[in-house]
């Protein structure tokens, strides 16, 4: 998939090393709830296990064709959207920090949603953030999510307790 100034591709082992120089740093993973890479191998084991899922795809810059961060759908019991239907999917989102403030992550996750809308079959995407991640918030408001509800007491992947918000669109 293509937009004005990104190519949305599959990612490919050969992406570890720039995908580890985006997803070392500590302000990237623990706002979404993932630890920090590692090391090139982590970043590969990455590729290999939740890369490899259907619709996850490297966020490329076309300009440069480097990947700089990653979006994908996760779908039924992939989802950590309780209740979340069969036909409904759930979207996730980061970019290296040297990008941030373009808007090149609302231009990917556009293309994406256009993608659920108009070739899956989708009837509606979630987004959901942990409190304190106002730029993901951003994000799904640029892009015409609505809040939906908020959950107190999640544990996130790194085993800690936070608030997370559910925002949802139905149409694009």
């Amino acid at each position: 998939m293509v937009t004005n100034r990104l190519i949305l591709r599959p990612w490919r082992e050969s992406d570890a090393g720039t995908l580890y120089k985006y997803a070392k740093d500590p302000e990237i993973g623990p706002a979404a709830g993932w630890p920090p890479h590692t090391s090139i191998e982590d970043s590969l084991d990455v590729i290999r296990t939740v890369f490899s899922a259907p619709e996850t795809y490297a966020v490329v810059l076309k300009e440069t064709g480097e990947p700089i961060g990653s979006i994908g759908l996760l779908f039924g019991e992939s989802s950590h959207v309780a209740g979340i239907l069969p036909d409904e999917a759930e979207i996730g989102y980061w970019i290296g920090k040297p990008y941030w403030g373009q808007g090149l992550i609302p231009e990917a996750v556009r293309c994406l949603l256009l993608r659920c809308f108009t070739d899956l079959g989708i009837s509606a995407v979630w987004g959901a953030y942990y409190d304190g991640n106002t730029k993901s918030r951003r994000v799904l408001d640029k892009c015409g999510f609505l809040f939906h509800h908020t959950v107190d007491g999640m544990t996130s992947p790194l085993g800690d307790v936070r608030t997370e918000h559910f925002m949802k669109i139905n149409s694009f």
